[in-house]
């Protein structure tokens, strides 16, 4: 069992650091009102990596759990959550559920902004 933590630990860390190397070959500028290349180029490759990921652990169920441990939750997580949240919604839309994919989509984009900008305004009036 702590092997599972450290096999977590061990891939967040690689992720954490590979999604750092990103940003300063492509630094981040939402704040300066230019398009925000390296949160977006993370999230792509993010994606891919774990569609990538997750079409070759179907082919390796012996060690699945060990590789889903240290790829998909330690390295992805590591690197972005948004390709989670992208395979989520692909497995819906494969499901046929268009419509929870679609709700998937939407919900999270809106309300995470919403939130993040609620969150923004209690923190900076609460001074």
């Amino acid at each position: 069992m702590l092997s599972h933590w450290l096999l977590v630990a061990l891939g967040g860390a690689t992720g954490a650091s590979l999604r750092y190397a990103v940003s300063l070959l492509l630094p981040m500028q939402a704040s300066a009102g230019r398009f925000p290349w390296a949160t977006f180029t993370v999230n792509v490759l993010g994606c891919a990596a774990a569609g990538f990921v997750y079409a070759w652990l179907q082919r390796a169920p012996e060690q699945r759990e060990v590789w889903r441990l240290l790829l998909m939750v330690g390295v992805m997580g590591g690197f972005t959550t948004f390709s989670a949240f992208g395979l989520e919604t692909w497995h819906l839309i494969r499901q046929g559920a268009i419509g929870l994919a679609l709700l998937n989509v939407v919900a999270s984009c809106t309300l995470g902004v919403l939130a993040l900008a609620l969150a923004h305004r209690l923190a900076t009036n609460s001074h």
